[in-house]
């Protein structure tokens, strides 16, 4: 199960089985980017057993260097423009800039 976090750039910080119950509680962080179709991979991979329920719960910053062009910065940018229908490259900088 912890495969399927670390995949979608997740980390498991608490995992512990109800007593007296098959049942485990797992919490992880799991980045927003990253959520987008993970209830139903997880359902799928455990066979409808496992119901996840996500909660926000603080902002991080990405690592590395924001200016430095194909990073992990791209690649989200890029599916997250894919998923809500816009073109993927960037827009330039004057089609936002004021023109009186």
């Amino acid at each position: 199960m912890t495969a399927r976090w670390c995949r979608r750039r997740g980390q498991v910080f608490e995992e512990n089985q109800r007593p007296g119950t098959p049942l485990y509680n797992v919490k992880a962080y799991l980045p927003v980017a990253e959520s987008f179709g993970f209830d139903s991979d997880l359902r799928a991979q455990t066979s409808g057993q496992a119901f996840p329920q996500c909660v926000f719960d603080h902002w991080e910053t990405v690592q590395g260097d924001p200016l430095e062009a194909g990073k992990l910065r791209d690649e989200l940018i890029a599916s997250i423009r894919k998923r809500k229908g816009l073109t993927p490259e960037l827009p330039p900088l004057d089609r936002y800039k004021d023109k009186l």
